[in-house]
């Protein structure tokens, strides 16, 4: 059995305390312990979908019981007023500076990430994305737009980032075989962040609510510290696999399928292949569509079902009082928050799907799946039938969740585990590209079609059927990608010589290292509970909201 002893205990010198030299896993350590680690950051990280929890408040923070507008006001000015109210349009744009640089800053420093290890990753996203809180809490303090922007939007956002890719190489390497199963878990933290998030964050601005302040600057310090903490006994609760490591008992399996390599492709080259690219496209597309939806969940939804709703199918949404128009918005809320658990449940589902059928032909059944039930939507819109619609928008849902969740997987079976968090990360571009892809597809179709004088029940309908080409396109993608070419990969010792950090390191053979496959011992059930309960309350607020739909 093979043994190892780090380089610093060979030189004399300890390694420091986030670094990578330091999270060797040693013999005896449970692999079920890394998953729930990754779902602390993951799980925080993904409040970033629930934002828009704070609009409103934030949008009556001078006015206090209503906004104090401004109508002739520029963007620059309202970047710096102190007297007048912000527009919610304006702060949505948090949106695109949290996907835009979760996709550079992903793509910037994945290559750090696997020089320096998950550990000091982890951290700087723990210190980035809580001190972006911070820095956004005194510019709401300061009603500073441009300080919420720079801190929750840049600074948050390079910590998503981080954050996102920072357990991924490490899970795959953890789980060489289930791939898809491993990354499925953490990744679905990151769609059930605002499942906990949202409803936390109602609950602080309700108790730190005053006749002359809406609560937020003070929720966004309580989060900040909570997630913090969250994230960093994530951060420091990683371990990696020793070089060459396996579970015991397991060996790679033959090369019966040509889609999954033995080998590695280096960071610097993984881009120059079409593989990388035709990848790319699959991602982008399959996000594009689904993120669209996302966007327009809650409007599409009252929009089209109006009266039916709330018991009154003669009434379409145009001739709904205000307050039934207010009233089905709040049911419109279930839909989305619908929506977010099957994006949850698909990122596991679906990713640990993909260990069983392979990771293209899961592709092929999203992109298959979904050009059916996007050009289906608007007959069921037209029947008037509530479940089947949220069903199928439920499937798509869950089927954009398990893009996120399996194309690690995916890029691992075609590139090898050597680099696959960078290559990841670089990949992630895709979803900065779908960010606006596809709000501006389904917000600029909407609007021509409200301008050419369509029914709002009925404006939509062309939507679908554009983002159900969208698909094709991808499905065709997919078929395209194929192994790679031995000239890609490299040499056995050019592997070698990354994976050893010393003399140790470099002599061992692989193996277990006395790691076994693990399982639910104590400690693990301990720290899934840790991370389950929360989840666990997140979901059940979710279907309390989403009851109300029917």
């Amino acid at each position: 059995m093979a043994t190892l002893e780090g380089t610093g205990r060979l030189s004399g010198v300890r390694p420091g305390l986030l670094d990578r030299e330091r999270i060797i896993a040693t013999a005896g350590f449970n692999r079920w312990l890394v998953p729930p680690a990754a779902l602390c950051i993951h799980l925080c990280i993904g409040m970033a979908y629930g934002f828009s929890v704070f609009w409103l408040p934030l949008s009556r923070a001078v006015g206090l019981s209503a906004p104090k507008v401004c109508g002739d006001m520029t963007i620059i000015q309202e970047l710096f007023t102190t007297t007048c109210d912000w527009r919610v349009a304006s702060m949505g744009w948090m949106y695109t500076l949290f996907f835009v640089l979760l996709g550079a800053s992903a793509a910037i420093w994945g290559g750090w990430l696997e020089r320096v290890g998950p550990r000091k990753a982890g951290f700087v996203s723990a210190v980035c994305w809580s001190g972006g809180l911070v820095l956004g809490a005194i510019g709401i303090y300061t009603h500073q737009l441009w300080l919420l922007w720079l801190g929750s939007g840049v600074i948050g956002g390079i910590g998503l980032g981080l954050g996102y890719i920072s357990p991924v190489s490490t899970l795959v390497k953890w789980f060489p075989d289930r791939r898809g199963m491993a990354t499925g878990m953490a990744i679905m933290g990151f769609g059930g962040g605002a499942m906990i998030g949202a409803p936390l964050a109602n609950m602080l601005m309700n108790y730190f609510k005053t006749p002359t302040d809406v609560g937020v600057w003070q929720t966004f310090l309580v989060m900040g510290l909570i997630y913090f903490v969250f994230m960093t006994i994530g951060a420091f609760a990683y371990r990696i696999t020793p070089p060459n490591w396996r579970p015991d008992g397991w060996t790679p399996p033959a090369q019966a399928n040509t889609m999954i390599t033995a080998h590695h492709v280096h960071l610097n080259d993984a881009h120059k292949t079409k593989q990388f690219w035709l990848i790319w496209a699959v991602l982008c597309l399959n996000v594009s569509a689904g993120i669209g939806v996302i966007g327009m969940a809650s409007p599409m939804l009252q929009e089209i079902f109006g009266g039916k709703l709330i018991g009154l199918p003669e009434l379409s949404f145009g001739q709904l009082s205000a307050e039934q128009k207010t009233l089905i918005a709040g049911i419109a809320a279930g839909f989305a928050g619908l929506l977010s658990l099957f994006n949850i449940a698909g990122r596991f589902f679906w990713a640990s799907l993909s260990d069983k059928i392979g990771r293209k032909n899961t592709y092929y059944v999203f992109f298959i799946l979904g050009i059916v039930l996007y050009a289906l939507a608007p007959t069921l819109a037209a029947m008037g039938s509530k479940v089947m619609f949220v069903l199928a928008f439920g499937i798509i849902l869950s089927m954009y969740g398990g893009g996120f969740a399996t194309v690690p997987a995916y890029l691992a079976d075609i590139f090898g585990t050597q680099f696959v968090g960078a290559i990841h990360g670089r990949l992630l571009t895709a979803w900065a590209t779908a960010g606006i892809i596809g709000p501006v597809v389904v917000n600029y179709i909407r609007e021509a079609q409200i301008a050419a004088g369509v029914p709002q029940a009925r404006v939509y309908d062309f939507t679908m059927y554009i983002l159900a080409g969208m698909l094709v396109v991808g499905l065709i993608c997919n078929a395209l990608v194929k192994p790679l070419a031995d000239k890609w990969f490299m040499k056995p010792e050019e592997v070698a010589a990354l994976q050893a950090k010393g003399a140790a390191a470099a002599s061992a053979g692989g193996g277990s290292y006395g790691i076994g496959k693990g399982g639910f011992d104590a400690r693990a059930i301990a720290f899934w509970a840790f991370v389950g309960i929360p989840l666990a309350w997140g979901v059940w607020i979710t279907l309390q909201n989403a009851a109300k739909i029917f």
